[in-house]
């Protein structure tokens, strides 16, 4: 049973991490904004403040063994030219903070969302894809991910970067592939359950360390 720290647990993808995790027996704390606001399971621990103050996040951390960072660079709606309301690199600086405070507290295990195309991911996306996320607000998410990716493979620790094509809130279905970039051509989806199952799979069973696998659901 591993104690874990979820960043980004109020979230539409996080409250998926905290179900499940809460389910398989594991000892949760969430660090959440407004804990009044979010509807936790019982047994999961939530502390008020941010992962922008490294402080917070020392305090959240204490006695925990792994960390799953759900975080999203977030914008007013999911419209593409919707405003960003969250500052500009705001993972990034989460990441660093994070990793910053596993250091010092002897914490090795992160998992943490991505998006495909972050990275060196780039290079394998399609020319107009690259031209509508250019010319489109989702340009800052793109940024912040990269920024994410560098930050954590320069850390020492046991990282997974989860890769996620698009995010869609229908209900958990499987199976769920992951696979190295490059290697065969994903599906466009993901479903948010399904990609919470991924993070507390690559935790519980130390799978994919050290790596950023793509991941979506099969069709249908």
């Amino acid at each position: 049973m591993t104690d874990l720290l979820v960043l980004g647990g109020s979230g539409r993808t996080g409250i998926h991490v905290l179900a499940q995790a809460a389910e398989r027996g594991h000892r949760v704390r969430a660090l959440v904004r407004d804990p009044s606001a979010v509807h936790a399971p019982a047994g999961v621990e939530l502390i008020q403040g941010t992962p922008a103050n490294i402080d917070d996040i020392r305090r959240a951390a204490q006695g925990t063994q792994a960390v799953v960072s759900v975080l999203n660079n977030a914008r007013a709606s999911d419209n593409p030219w919707a405003k960003p309301v969250s500052p500009p690199m705001f993972m990034t600086d989460a990441a660093r903070n994070t990793l910053t405070v596993m250091a010092e507290q002897g914490i090795r295990r992160i998992a943490l969302t991505s998006s495909q195309g972050a990275g060196d991911d780039w290079a394998r996306l399609n020319p107009l894809v690259k031209a509508f996320i250019n010319l489109s607000n989702i340009k800052a998410g793109f940024t912040d991910h990269t920024g994410v990716d560098h930050v954590v493979r320069a850390s020492d620790t046991d990282w997974t970067l989860a890769r996620a094509v698009a995010l869609t809130d229908r209900p958990a279905t499987g199976p769920l592939h992951a696979a190295d970039p490059g290697t065969t051509a994903p599906e466009r989806w993901i479903n948010r359950a399904d990609l919470a199952r991924f993070f507390l799979d690559a935790v519980d069973e130390e799978t994919w360390i050290r790596s950023a696998p793509l991941v979506w659901n099969a069709r249908g």
